[in-house]
């Protein structure tokens, strides 16, 4: 297996940690991309140079495993090491960002899957998509929990004694009573109305493999998992588990409940990801699809947990609204010290912006909302000439964990550019 790091570039002497592939790759030329939305993101790439006789490597800031060539040569990227002995810890950064709840809203391009390729086999402690499931599926399950398990209509199949509900399945009653010269019994089929419905059942069938994976991961603090686990499955008391995996593949969701259909999702591919079997929950060699996790978007979901901790009245903080088909990350519109501080905040997970000027880039990105019309309009500017300051959030490991307010206060305004500030934020750590 090629192992490289998040944001990885080697422009020469590649061929030092492919040496023992180069028959594999046959000096061609190798890339993955992260489908989103509105873009691709570069997930890792090999191009080899004729001249130099040498591959370039490169990866973006993507973590995950695929394959290079299929079914010879995969690749891991392992999240970036900021020291020898310091690692960003991505799932605390997860836990974090989903306590808040509006987060779970935007996940759709946190991280993907792919099942139709041939599966990988890692150790346990290589397994960064398992870890990110449990939590997205526990922190959503909490939500469903709060507000109640939803009651619906499902069928029951029951041998009844003198006593005939529903429909009566004669080939059953011939075959379990009639035969056993039990002539009072009849098995029939009816509906129920309560809590036992096929998405209960399906949930909490992937939530006894959380359980069991939960009790075998390493790497990660599982305390607040487990607390989290202990909160939720009592509400699934009156549930069953026991439900036929063809039922599993062929559920359909109710579109009209937003937080079951996700969970029924991610229940799936939870289920899926063990291959429907619970004793590969506690395996240390196993074999998983291919997958990758954005951690920019990671990034960007736990500066608005932040933000929203610091600033978590009604209006103060808006997340990702359109404008003009634009999306500015965050505004905000606060009051400091009685004078109104309005913003576009942008976050971009990258630490060079330590010790660099904001890139062009990213300069003309932020400037550009700060131009629109109707971002003057979202913060009453109508017929204001003001010119709106603009911030860029990165990471910064060298700080202290401080409050937004505490960070607003320590913002640098860029050498080049009137009212664009940066300013830094600490990330946990392992």
């Amino acid at each position: 297996m090629l192992i490289i790091g998040e944001h990885y570039n080697c422009k020469k002497n590649g061929t030092d940690i492919l040496n023992d592939y180069r028959s594999v790759l046959d000096e061609n030329n190798f890339s993955k991309t992260f489908k989103r939305k509105k873009d691709e993101q570069l997930c890792f790439s090999l191009n080899y140079c004729e001249d130099k006789q040498d591959y370039k490597i490169e990866s973006s800031y993507m973590i995950g495993l695929d394959w290079v060539v299929k079914g010879k040569l995969p690749i891991y990227v392992k999240p970036k090491l900021n020291t020898e002995t310091t690692q960003i810890d991505y799932l605390g950064m997860l836990f974090e960002a989903l306590k808040e709840t509006e987060n779970l809203k935007y996940l759709d391009d946190l991280y993907t899957i792919d099942f139709n390729a041939p599966l990988i086999e890692i150790e346990q402690q290589h397994d960064l998509l398992t870890p990110l499931l449990l939590i997205e599926y526990l922190q959503l399950l909490k939500q469903i929990v709060r507000k109640g398990l939803k009651k619906s209509y499902y069928k029951v199949t029951k041998n009844l004694n003198s006593k005939v509900k529903g429909k009566v399945l004669i080939n059953a009653t011939i075959k379990q009573n009639h035969s056993h010269q039990k002539m009072l019994y009849n098995v029939c089929t009816f509906e129920e109305f309560g809590y036992n419905s096929i998405e209960n059942r399906i949930i909490k069938k992937a939530l006894l493999f959380t359980q069991s994976a939960l009790n075998n991961l390493n790497g990660c603090n599982t305390l607040d998992l487990k607390h989290l686990f202990n909160y939720i499955i009592p509400a699934f008391d009156s549930v069953d588990e026991n439900i036929d995996i063809r039922v599993v593949k062929n559920s359909k969701p109710n579109p009209l409940f937003k937080e079951y259909t996700h969970a029924l999702k991610l229940a799936k591919i939870i289920l899926k990801r063990y291959n429907y079997t619970i004793s590969q929950t506690t395996e240390k060699t196993f074999k998983t699809p291919p997958f990758w996790i954005d951690m920019t978007k990671l990034f960007e979901l736990y500066v608005f947990k932040k933000l929203r901790e610091t600033y978590p009245k009604r209006g103060e903080v808006t997340y990702h609204k359109k404008f003009h088909g634009l999306e500015p990350d965050y505004l905000l519109n606060i009051e400091v010290n009685g004078d109104k501080v309005k913003m576009i905040i942008d976050a971009k997970y990258k630490p060079k912006y330590k010790d660099s000027n904001i890139y062009l880039a990213d300069a003309r990105q932020v400037s550009g909302y700060a131009r629109l019309k109707s971002i003057y309009k979202e913060f009453g500017l109508n017929d204001s000439n003001e010119l709106i300051d603009c911030l860029i959030v990165y990471s910064d490991q060298s700080l202290e964990d401080m409050s937004f307010k505490e960070l607003l206060e320590t913002k640098v305004e860029d050498d080049k550019y009137l009212r664009l500030f940066k300013v830094g934020v600490k990330l946990p750590e392992l």
